[in-house]
């Protein structure tokens, strides 16, 4: 079963530095209908002005996964972190038993695009810890490549996270296609990130997200080219 998730029914938040879209309740947004997906429990899509962001604040028990569409956003926690992530970059940060963190468009010219994700962690308190990766491009050209899961080792690059569920990215080349299987019980959420795709049939464009129950595999699809976000859920 596939429940498709409009980008222009999402929730927003407006605040002059600030354009976000919510495809789960956030905030000062809340739809009942819409609180999470198994252990996925937000999809931000924000563009932050040049030089604005989120100043330090905290978190805790939730496992945060973060990637840039476009622009630079600057980090940095209490653990001592400070980087740049930009486009192709993965940043995931498990926030445990407490971490405080800012994140600031690091450009004073261009607007940063990202997507910042939550998902509950399977235990809670624990130690809190912050790593980024590179993923390039051509790496996931018409692939689902797995940037982020629970086993996250060396042995396929992907980065750890407190929870049974593997995040992916996928971009698809003009007439491209790629193809993921999903193992009985698991549950997906597919959210377009950006250009046009045809997911399981149904045709998607940015911003758009789809959940998928009892399917066997998540099949994708571009004619112009665009790029998936993918979280398989126990």
């Amino acid at each position: 079963m596939l429940t498709i998730r409009k980008a222009s029914e999402r929730g927003t938040t407006e605040a002059g530095w600030l354009h976000a879209k919510h495809t789960f309740s956030f905030g000062e947004y809340h739809d009942p209908r819409h609180t999470r997906f198994r252990t996925l429990r937000v999809i931000n899509d924000d563009t932050v002005e040049p030089g604005e962001g989120f100043g330090m604040h905290p978190h805790r028990d939730m496992e945060i996964i973060t990637v840039v569409l476009e622009g630079a956003l600057q980090h940095k926690d209490s653990l001592g972190h400070g980087a740049v992530l930009r486009p192709g970059e993965v940043q995931v940060m498990s926030a445990g038993s407490g971490i405080m963190h800012s994140e600031f468009n690091a450009s004073a010219h261009d607007r940063v695009h990202l997507l910042q994700t939550w998902i509950f962690p399977e235990k809670k308190s624990i130690q809190p810890a912050y790593d980024q990766k590179a993923f390039p491009r051509e790496n996931r050209l018409n692939a689902f490549r797995r940037v982020a899961g629970r086993d996250g080792t060396n042995l396929d690059g992907a980065l750890p996270i407190n929870q049974d569920a593997n995040v992916l990215l996928a971009a698809l080349a003009p007439d491209g296609n790629a193809e993921y299987p999903l193992n009985p019980g698991r549950g997906a959420w597919v959210h377009i990130a950006a250009g046009e795709a045809t997911v399981n049939g149904t045709p998607l464009k940015a911003g758009d997200g789809v959940s998928f129950e009892s399917e066997f595999k998540i099949t994708a699809s571009s004619a112009t080219g665009a790029d998936l976000l993918v979280f398989d859920l126990a």
